[in-house]
């Protein structure tokens, strides 16, 4: 039937208004009781299935769900009145993002059930980003769920008062006053929940929304789960959107929390239950056979993020994931500042005994940091012509009695300076102009699209900064809380649980961050500064100790990973109950509390068509760093003695490399379990390599390699000024001259060189014959090697000049003390043929799906949380 037939319009007018109050299954049977004709309803169902499918198919936010379901939901329509609402307050304010929730949230919805099925209980994740605008994705999923007919909306709101009053304030002011008349509010700012008398009046309205914001503390859930109970007959017409934000804390493995909201969710005969995150290890580790079951068993979301985002990869850079060219991943930007590790001792006490005397010093990196957010606020000023949010945040410990002991010294360091200020002391402003100069040029405004901005800008507004600067100790027990709604604010904010779950600190420019924790989700929740930075993205800085600094970069690849192993499933067509998302660990950290994972099974690994290289190096001057290349040094010396001895020399190889063919694999068995790589290349376990290798020994595969040196011609080039390369010696009085290889700019002053990537774009194809092959890429290579050498891998080896000096701007000097040469090396792991690799038990976590229908049982979880107290308020925590 052609789309201008005059039925269409009306016919497809009358099927999307049943669909109002049916799932499409039911609206077909009642267009047939009408005599509406079968063409026609063939011709309404293809156009509703093209229209859902087409939200369902968007390529952000990344997503899967259950397979076998009908589509329902089409997008916004004609006659809606809470997203159009939302959106037009949207377009005054996030003009630019509009479009991006728009399309996340009808995803998300879309993978709710239609309001109108007579019964339903599911469960689904969104994973969002640290401070990245996982409210206004809510937001516009409630507004468009709203619009198709759900009625109650609980919003489990973290777990301490000021975040649940902060988004109960936003949905009122994002929603309800876009829409007085359609909402009531069971929750207010000032009260959590009350239960409301007369459930049955209440619930009769079928033309009113009812809100509640609630959080996540025995005592209010054990109140909204009574008054459900009691409601429950008049429920049974309301279909509930439950959204758990912040679905990793509390409601995951704590005694009292989790199944106190499986109780609430049992009250409600029709409700979707959707947890919102950044930091979903706990949900991804969860029993999805569990009584008390908040696996995301419908579906997982991944929300998009923009590119001003400045999130962990963009901040500290991160690992290459597989098949990915180390050249292409990110760095990091140069704005980190480590805190020596002398320093640590004088910002937070070193033991539970010593916090109730802990006094904290203003160390040389806590006063750098404060004269820094003093400029960079200065500098925000001279920009906009006006006072902004500006805030900087010392996060020292969890105990609060530590954060009240930072407001003496940190008052009198704004005293002193504002003091100094006033009498023009010469050697205060020299230290503010160097610090400037310094900073600005590690990281120009212009590379970063911002306006730059002089000292002479800045220094005339530093006087009033600083006396608009107020020190605010930010925990449950002060009166002086933080407070972005009286005007522009210029804070120093001292805080540790409060500010790490949810809140948001405006116009955050300095972080100062020497909590200790080794968890995964608690660090991630506690970088306050990921997010947005429009028109001061070239300012932000945090200060941290080198340990804290290499544990982000870590969580960077991991958080990459994990939103790549989503698509993995995507592209696979598989279900969160088919396969789950593999987690990768750490030998130091923990991925999330041990209750959250009892269900977590170890992954196997795979390296079929794999490059691992080595990218860190110890660079500082000592015994340790010349015993580790040392050591390394003779692993090489007898690869390549024995490479000599029972492999035959390519003499095809370009000058300055060499290359050996069909050495033994047990050879470079032999160099892996000698050849150290640094402990930071966590994809590049010596053990698991090893066990990998000799693992496809036995079944007939990497018998034997290829050994490749890729120096350079040792002799001088008359074209170019200076000696020539360094000479690296080689068994038999051989000589190759050494590459050059230098560090990140980031990372320039680290003991451990950086140096990102170790293989140039065609050195995996030295043993293969590419004179046909016009582009190259990993792929091509691989592709090429399956070709050519099926089921022999590759080891090449590099000298690298020690002092290697730095030519790009975003490099420093290699700058290794101590040996000769740096050796590197990088193994290339050919795919199997056939396809089929074998595995081995390696360092990732998964949900262990062989318990989807496990048997019964009473066993309750560990509690580990301070959660569970039945106490309105929230509760401080005395170890870091």
């Amino acid at each position: 039937m052609s789309e201008n037939d005059p039925r269409i319009s009306g016919a497809w007018l009358t099927y999307r208004n049943f669909l109002e109050h049916a799932p499409p299954h039911q609206v077909t049977q009642q267009l047939r009781s009408l005599s509406v004709p079968e063409d026609l309803i063939a011709d309404l169902i293809k156009r509703h299935e093209v229209e859902t499918t087409k939200i369902l198919e968007l390529k952000e936010p990344l997503g899967l769900g259950r397979e076998n379901t009908t589509p329902w939901y089409a997008g916004p329509r004609k006659g809606d009145r809470n997203w159009p609402a939302f959106e037009a307050h949207l377009q005054r304010n996030l003009k630019d993002a509009v479009g991006k929730i728009d399309e996340a949230s009808d995803k998300v919805v879309a993978m709710l059930d239609h309001p109108a099925t007579p019964a339903f209980d599911s469960r689904g994740l969104v994973v969002g980003h640290v401070q990245s605008g996982k409210t206004s994705n809510f937001t516009a999923v409630i507004c468009k769920a709203a619009d198709r007919g759900y009625r109650m909306f609980i919003v489990l709101s973290g777990v301490h008062n000021s975040l649940r009053r902060q988004t109960q304030t936003r949905l009122i002011r994002d929603v309800v006053k876009l829409n007085p008349t359609l909402w009531h509010q069971i929750t207010t700012p000032e009260h959590d929940f009350t239960p409301p008398p007369n459930p049955a009046a209440l619930l009769a309205a079928k033309d009113q929304h009812l809100l509640l914001v609630v959080k996540k503390n025995a005592v209010v859930l054990r109140k909204l789960r009574r008054w459900l109970a009691g409601a429950r007959a008049h429920l049974k017409n309301c279909p509930a959107l439950l959204i758990d934000d912040e679905a990793d804390q509390a409601t995951i493995a704590t005694k009292s929390i989790n199944p106190l909201i499986a109780d609430v969710l049992r009250q409600l005969p029709r409700v979707c239950y959707v947890g919102y995150t950044a930091t979903p290890f706990a949900n991804l580790l969860a029993d999805p056979g569990g009584r008390e079951d908040f696996y995301p068993r419908d579906f997982i979301l991944s929300l998009p993020r923009s590119e001003e985002y400045q999130g962990p990869e963009t901040l500290f850079g991160r690992s290459p994931l597989d098949g990915e060219n180390p050249a292409d991943v990110p760095g990091g930007l140069d704005m980190i500042r480590e805190i020596p590790d002398v320093e640590v001792a004088a910002l937070r006490p070193a033991r539970k005994a010593d916090i109730a005397t802990f006094e904290p010093e203003v160390t040389p990196s806590l006063r750098k940091a404060a004269l820094w957010f003093w400029l960079t606020t200065a500098a925000r000023r001279a920009r906009s012509g006006k006072a902004e949010h500006s805030s900087m945040l010392v996060h020292a410990h969890s105990d609060t009695r530590v954060h009240d002991s930072y407001k003496l010294p940190l008052e009198e360091l704004k005293l002193e300076t504002g003091k100094q200020l006033a009498a023009d002391d010469h050697e205060l402003l020299t230290e503010f102009r160097t610090l400037w100069e310094i900073e600005t040029a590690r990281v120009p405004a212009d590379e970063l699209g911002e306006h730059r901005v002089t000292y002479e800008d800045v220094a005339g507004l530093l006087p009033q900064v600083i006396a608009d600067t107020k020190i605010i100790m930010d925990h449950y027990r002060s009166t002086n809380r933080l407070d972005y709604e009286s005007g522009a604010a210029t804070v120093i904010a001292v805080g540790g649980n409060t500010l790490s779950r949810g809140l948001t600190l405006e116009g955050l420019v300095v972080s100062v961050f020497v909590r200790s924790s080794d968890v995964y989700d608690t660090l991630l929740q506690m970088g306050r500064w990921f997010g947005y930075r429009p028109g001061y993205k070239d300012l932000p800085r945090i200060y941290m100790p080198a340990e804290m600094r290499r544990w982000f970069t870590h969580l960077a690849t991991v958080e990459v990973e994990m939103r790549s192993e989503i698509d993995r499933l995507l592209v696979e067509h598989k279900t969160p109950l088919e396969m789950a998302v593999r987690i990768r660990c750490h030998p130091k950290m923990r991925v999330t509390a041990p209750s959250k994972q009892k269900a977590a099974v170890r992954a196997a690994a795979a390296y079929g068509g794999a490059l691992v290289e080595s990218r860190y190096f110890p660079a500082a001057k000592g015994e340790e760093t010349e015993k580790w290349h040392a050591n390394n040094t003779d692993a090489i010396m007898q690869l390549l003695q024995a490479s000599g001895t029972d492999g035959w020399q390519d003499g095809s190889a370009p000058r300055g490399r060499r290359l050996w063919r069909n050495v033994p694999g047990d050879h470079i068995l032999r160099f892996v379990r000698t050849y150290r790589f640094h402990e930071k290349s966590t994809d590049a376990s010596a053990a698991l390599i090893a066990a990998y290798i000799e693992k496809r020994m036995d079944t007939g595969g990497l018998t034997a390699w290829n050994v490749g040196v890729l120096g350079v011609d040792p002799a001088p080039n008359a074209s170019k000024k200076g000696p020539g390369p360094k000479k690296a010696e080689l068994p038999e009085g051989d000589v190759v001259g050494t590459v050059v290889r230098t560090r990140l700019t980031a990372n320039r002053d680290d003991d451990v060189a950086d140096i990102k990537t170790l293989t140039g774009s065609r050195d995996e194809g030295l043993d293969l014959k590419l004179d046909k092959v016009t582009a190259v890429n990993r792929t091509i290579l691989q592709n090429e090697r399956s070709k050519q050498q099926p089921e022999k891998g590759l080891v090449l080896l590099y000298p690298i000049d020690p002092e290697s000096k730095a030519t790009k701007q975003d490099r420093a000097d290699l700058n290794v003390v101590g040996p000769a040469i740096v050796w590197g090396a990088a193994l290339v792991f050919p795919k199997p043929i056939g396809g089929h690799d074998v595995e081995v038990e390696y360092d990732y976590l998964a949900a262990d799906l062989s318990r989807v229908f496990p048997a019964a049982t009473d066993e309750e979880p560990e509690d580990v949380s301070v959660l569970d107290q039945d106490l309105d308020t929230e509760v401080p925590v005395s170890a870091p």
